[in-house]
């Protein structure tokens, strides 16, 4: 037998995909299982065991109609018995319909019902700790059995040799491995998915007076001015204590560090979805158009913990479409004071103590 699975979207969604293939390997442990990913997000599902081929889409390829009917082709001659195209757009439901697997399955859309021999609504509420994102996927499987679990943590493998680099790393920047070791997503996705600047000081701030930690920082070489920025408003004992020179060169590289921390604290992301599938605990602040319910992985879970708009202002969200709350993001953030959840993250740093 082999599968087919699609997912041509941003890290957490590549990751939190990847738990299919530990499903189907475990019902059809002879089956050849291929990803299809954009080639950016590869690193974040590397040596995973349970996937025997990554099929790489590429912009500068695959953007354009002809490049996508070249790849519709490749994806065809494979012969697939079943196709799960988890992104379920335009694109990919084209590739999905021209791979004429026996078994197409998808969301529920209306502009690409055709393509799909089975489709799925998406489910408005959960039925585990999971979070509708895991329960959402794993529904698609549906066609190929009833006997598959309906929650599956997300993971990622790491090499012994890359985990010794990390360890490495923090002993010639000499960390005081005395001393707790947490990372910050200091910074978001985008704009819209960023905790304002001088509540994130204050969050550092905090952090710093609470539990004493070393903080490293999650970020891109692009970000450093927006980075510094958040930094000149922290405290100068804060400021002592986070070691901004210490950054992975690649993701492969952040994920190795992130492994060695003791937790990882800010913006929800795909950053805080790299540390649960680490086993590292983590503490979210998601923005208001993200739907605690759908990326809250687990969040009920003793080691990861939250905040969201909801949870003091859930009046202000009602009626208002995701759409609708990514335009308001940046005032409705504004109402998210840090002192709101500081009893929640006192209780976080505890574990810790």
């Amino acid at each position: 037998m082999k599968i087919l699975v699609i997912q041509l979207k941003m890290i957490g969604d590549v990751l939190t995909s990847s738990i299919l293939f530990k499903a189907l390997r475990e019902k059809y442990p002879n089956a050849r299982l291929d990803y299809l990913i954009y080639e950016h997000t590869k690193p974040v599902i590397e040596n995973n065991p349970n996937i025997d081929r990554l099929i790489l889409f590429k912009p500068s390829e695959h953007k354009s109609l002809a490049g996508l009917q070249k790849l519709a082709k490749e994806v065809k001659k494979e012969k697939y018995d079943a196709v799960i195209d988890v992104y379920s757009k335009i694109n990919s439901a084209f590739i999905t319909l021209q791979s004429s697997a026996k078994i197409r399955s998808s969301y529920r859309k209306w502009y690409t019902r055709n393509a799909y021999t089975h489709t799925f609504p998406y489910k408005k509420d959960t039925e585990t700790i999971a979070g509708l994102a895991i329960e959402n996927r794993l529904q698609l499987l549906t066609p190929m059995g009833d006997d598959f679990p309906k929650e599956i943590k997300p993971r990622i493998f790491l090499r012994d040799e890359e985990k010794i680099w990390a360890k490495d790393l923090l002993k010639n920047a000499e960390i005081d491995r005395s001393k707790r070791l947490f990372m910050i997503s200091i910074l978001g996705s985008g704009p819209e998915k960023t905790y304002p600047g001088k509540y994130m000081a204050y969050l550092l701030d905090y952090i710093v007076e609470e539990a004493e930690p070393t903080l490293l920082l999650n970020y891109i070489p692009s970000q450093k001015k927006e980075v510094d920025e958040i930094l000149e408003l922290c405290k100068t004992a804060t400021r002592k204590d986070i070691r901004a020179d210490i950054v992975g060169k690649n993701l492969r590289e952040f994920i190795a560090i992130c492994s060695q921390c003791d937790a990882l604290l800010g913006n929800e992301g795909g950053a805080v979805n790299m540390a649960k599938a680490l086993d590292i605990p983590t503490f979210s602040i998601f923005a208001p158009q993200t739907p605690r319910k759908e990326w809250g992985l687990y969040e009920k879970s003793e080691k990861n913990s939250s905040v969201h708009l909801e949870d003091y202002f859930k009046e202000i969200l009602e009626d208002k479409d995701k759409k609708a709350l990514r335009k308001e993001s940046k005032n409705l953030y504004l109402l998210l004071k840090p002192e709101l959840f500081e009893d929640e993250l006192k209780e976080f740093l505890q574990k810790f103590s």
